[in-house]
């Protein structure tokens, strides 16, 4: 028997279901239903994880464990967090999840099964507040039904990551209103991939878009692995401004039996830049579009499809770091201006 609030196909969910499929989820169906290519997919929603610890919970506590650990006892928490793991990782899906997880796989396989990519989705990834990216696991290139569920789990165990339980305890979240929601989506077999920002990282201008790309998937970029091809674009022009062509050595590629490698870029290519210039105007237009959608500036992941050419998007989340200087305020407000002048002064009369 399937039990439909297991799962929900990107189609069907948008930005207000993110309790249910977390942040990357809830964005992902956002961008499909606003009409921006992303590859196709569905969600493990949090009702699954919900039940699936609820079973756990039968024979062994999880959240209260968690809340009883020290976050500035180390050792403690590794060895609170190597248990927690396990216990997820080697539990069994209740037999209805089970089924209702394949019959998804069996539907987003269609006749010709091809890899998947099984990623974390928070539902507090992502916030304005705290955002938890990073923090949980993603797979790429899985190659079947059986590992696509063994990587589900360890999505969830995730959650329970030295780093994540020592992020949440520090911030008492309660460990009740924590949830973890997976993305299983199509792969993409990259040329290149990397991530663009609606406003310049290093300045907060909000009239560029600046890109970053390397060759192959993009998960040597995101994880400092290889030293980005740089552009700096007009928002609004399109005259790119800033060239920065890097020497990109290495590149990840699918791996036969599934995963990634690393692979040594040709010479022609290693000084090569990764995007010609009409592939940046793509973008430029993809971003502006996804930033009017969402109403403010955006960080966003992106990949170029081997075969078709196409440029797809594998996510896009607010940017952060100039969104939360702009909400600092500059000084307290003081009732009396010339309080101001008396201080400069040391308060002389």
């Amino acid at each position: 028997m399937t039990i439909p609030s297991h799962v929900s196909w990107f189609k069907d969910i948008g930005l207000q279901d993110r309790p249910y499929v977390g942040g990357k989820g809830g964005s992902l169906g956002e961008l499909q239903r606003a009409g921006i290519a992303v590859p196709a997919g569905f969600v493990v929603r949090t009702e699954a994880f919900e039940r699936f610890v609820l079973a756990l919970e039968q024979r062994s506590t999880i959240r209260s464990r968690v809340e009883r650990l020290d976050p500035n006892d180390l050792q403690q928490v590794e060895a609170g967090s190597k248990e927690l793991r396990a216990l997820v990782e080697g539990a069994s899906f209740p037999d209805d999840l089970n089924e209702a997880l394949l019959e998804a796989h069996r539907e987003l396989m269609g006749k010709s099964p091809f890899p998947v990519a099984v990623r974390s989705s928070a539902t507090t990834e992502d916030a304005a507040d705290a955002s938890f990216a990073g923090l949980q696991d993603t797979f790429l290139w899985v190659t079947s039904a059986s590992d696509m569920l063994a990587r589900i789990r360890t999505c969830w165990a995730s959650l329970y990551s030295v780093e994540s339980i020592t992020y949440r305890r520090r911030r008492n979240f309660p460990e009740a209103g924590v949830a973890m929601a997976v993305v299983v989506q199509t792969m993409v077999d990259a040329r290149n991939a990397g991530v663009m920002f609606t406003r310049s990282p290093l300045t907060g201008d909000r009239s560029v878009i600046t890109v970053e790309s390397a060759w192959g998937l993009g998960s040597a970029v995101v994880g400092g692995e290889v030293t980005p091809d740089r552009w700096v674009i007009g928002k609004i022009t399109g005259e790119i401004s800033v060239r920065t062509v890097s020497d990109k050595a290495i590149e990840h590629l699918p791996a036969e039996a599934g995963g990634i490698l690393e692979s040594p870029v040709s010479e022609d290519r290693r000084n090569s830049p990764s995007m010609s210039d009409p592939e940046l105007q793509n973008l430029r237009q993809i971003a502006r579009q996804v930033e009017r959608h969402y109403g403010c500036a955006q960080d966003i992941e992106w990949a170029v499809d081997r075969r078709s050419g196409q440029i797809l998007l594998l996510q896009s989340r607010p940017e952060t770091v100039w969104s939360m200087k702009d909400a600092a305020p500059v000084a307290s407000a003081i009732e009396n201006p010339l309080l101001h002048v008396m201080n400069v002064f040391g308060g002389r009369r």
